[in-house]
């Protein structure tokens, strides 16, 4: 055999068995060569859908699609009637009761309730605890039952099961409620072939029904989903190691599933099928930018509603930090900023601590750090004829936060023990307009190099970068005249000192 011949086969199996990416070759591009970055299919297994596929095994309810409980495959898209939709109340909201198993622990109802907050805040949808409604959702658990849900909702008390151990994860929690509201799985929809391809010859022929298309599914209009919290993912159903049965086309490198939650395609579907009338913007990248530009026509009373959730594995011990860096901010002023006003949560609810309270006017170099993955802005107007504009940019850090406090500290991690290696943490000190920082930094000792290369605390305010420091650094107390002081503290691979140990209060 030729050895270049070798080389490929070689290759391909390192592939296939290792997951490693392959380069490959088009011939009508001769000698060009392409990337094509598939992921393996152990990846693959930490998608949603075949998490819950091998959590269903072994489940004694009959299933169609691995996760829908057979009743009438239905869709409440497409239910002509409207007897499958969950009605709204008279405030607008679309209420859908619930009651817990008993077997629930207390951790494990508040996994639950996290996630139902995610439809709380970005949709119409509200789960609340039954009273006494004639239909509602039994949320239930046995070992070995398994994750699944009906379409829709059916009457009565419909069950939905979420067995503790492995279904208690946000993104397998969301894609079973999705069910529950009326969602089928995004690659069964009837135009889902002009989107990815089945490749039949490596499912078995007992399976072929799960990935059968539903000519009948109402789309709502929107867009095809890869990303969708309800799509299954590229090795779905495969009796081929390392051949996918999903492929995305025509690029098959498109990524398909995943394990955060809803996706925004997922959301707008949800708004559009309930009629919720909302302004939400889900931003789930791990680094990203938006803007908002409001003319006063445009507007009535109301919020405008972004959630920052960038991706964090379930069960790590580090979390990363969403920072939110306002690039421009201006909202029309008012008295107390009651009528036009910007506020920033901790979390992903509107009932998370807040970081940026009705903040409005000018505001220049402002950052805000949130304690976890999540962070919530709201924009609200009385409706009042008003310009209002901000554009902003996020990422994350290891460690930091924000500081509104009239007085308090910050150190390095650990101190006054040594700082960890390959560490970017960033502290934002906001006070109210009107006033002033005072810093006081009381102890100071980072690895010393020219021009602060290494390890370094850098520190702005408002008009900008103010200075870089490492070593031994006597830094004396200094008073700033900006409402906003941003200190961000970087670490390499080598070398771990003591850190620094910083005061502030606010002065009027």
């Amino acid at each position: 055999m030729a050895l270049v011949s070798k080389v490929v086969i070689l290759v391909a199996l390192l592939h296939v068995t290792l997951g490693f990416p392959i380069l490959m070759r088009r011939a009508e591009e001769g000698r060009r060569w392409i990337y094509l970055p598939f992921y393996s299919q152990a990846e693959d297994e930490k998608m949603i859908f075949n998490k819950i596929l091998r959590l269903n095994r072994e489940s004694p309810q009959k299933l169609s699609e691995g996760d829908i409980a057979l009743r009438s495959i239905r869709s409440a898209w497409n239910c002509p009637t409207g007897n499958c939709f969950w009605p709204k109340s008279s405030d607008g909201t679309v209420h859908v009761p619930y009651t817990f198993s008993l077997v629930y622990s207390v951790d494990d109802r508040a996994r639950i309730t996290a996630a139902m907050q995610e439809f709380t805040t970005m949709t119409c949808i509200r789960f609340i605890p039954r009273t006494a409604e004639t239909n509602f959702l039994q949320l239930t658990s046995s070992p070995r039952s398994g994750c699944w849900s009906y379409i829709g909702k059916i009457g009565g008390g419909q069950a939905l099961n979420l067995e503790q151990q492995g279904c208690l994860e946000k993104g397998i929690i969301e894609h079973e409620l999705s069910h529950a509201l009326g969602f089928i799985h995004e690659n069964n929809r009837s135009d889902r072939d002009a989107y990815v391809k089945i490749q039949w010859q490596y499912v078995s022929e007992s399976d072929h029904y799960n990935l059968n298309r539903q000519t009948d599914s109402n789309n709502l209009g929107l867009p095809y989903d890869y990303n969708s919290v309800m799509h299954m993912g590229r090795y779905s159903y495969t009796n081929t190691a390392g051949m996918a049965t999903i492929v995305p086309i025509p690029d098959p490198n498109i990524s398909i599933g995943q394990r955060y939650g809803l996706s925004n395609l997922d959301i707008a579907k949800i708004n559009k099928l309930y009629n919720c009338n909302l302004c939400r913007t889900l931003l789930s990248e791990p680094t990203g930018r938006f803007s908002f530009n409001l003319s006063p026509s445009r507007w009535t009373r109301g919020s405008c509603l972004w959630l920052i959730r960038i991706p964090s594995e379930q069960g790590s011990s580090k979390h990363p930090q969403v920072v939110l860096k306002f690039n421009t901010f201006y909202i029309q002023p008012s008295p107390s900023c009651f009528s036009n006003y910007i506020t920033v949560y901790d979390g992903d609810s509107r009932t998370s601590p807040v970081l940026l309270a009705r903040a409005c006017a000018v505001r220049q170099a402002l950052a805000i750090v949130a304690s976890s993955y999540h962070m919530l802005l709201e924009f609200f107007s009385d409706g009042r004829n008003a310009s209002n504009y901000f554009s902003a940019s996020y990422n994350s850090v290891n460690c930091g936060g924000t500081l509104t406090s009239t007085k308090g500290v910050v150190t390095s991690p650990n101190f006054p023990s040594e700082y960890p290696p390959s560490l970017d943490c960033i502290w934002t000190i906001i006070a109210p307009l009107g006033n002033k920082i005072y810093l006081r930094m009381n102890s100071f000792e980072l690895e010393d190099s020219d021009d602060c290369t290494y390890d370094y605390l850098t520190i702005s305010d408002s008009d900008g970068f103010l200075g870089k420091y490492c070593g031994y650094y006597g830094m004396l107390p200094m008073l700033f005249s900006g409402n906003s002081l941003i200190l961000t503290f970087h670490t390499d691979e080598f070398l771990e000192f003591q850190g620094f140990n910083a005061t502030y209060i606010f002065q009027s």
